[in-house]
């Protein structure tokens, strides 16, 4: 009798422990799908390009 509750103990914790898991994947998966939403180093056009060579290419002052 004193085995029955060590094994629904465990069952228990092991479902604990991938329902954590399993949390853990889905809110990584979440950030990576924001972060590629809001990705700024997308395609440039030709007066982004020529604006940024520019900057670049100018010293400070």
């Amino acid at each position: 009798m004193a085995e029955k509750p060590k094994s629904v103990l465990l069952s228990v914790l092991a479902v604990a422990v991938f329902v954590g898991l399993g949390r853990m994947v889905v809110q990584k998966i979440k950030a990576d799908r924001a972060a590629k939403g809001t990705h700024v180093a997308g395609p440039l056009d030709d007066k982004t390009r020529a604006w940024i060579s520019e900057v670049v290419r100018t010293p400070r002052q």
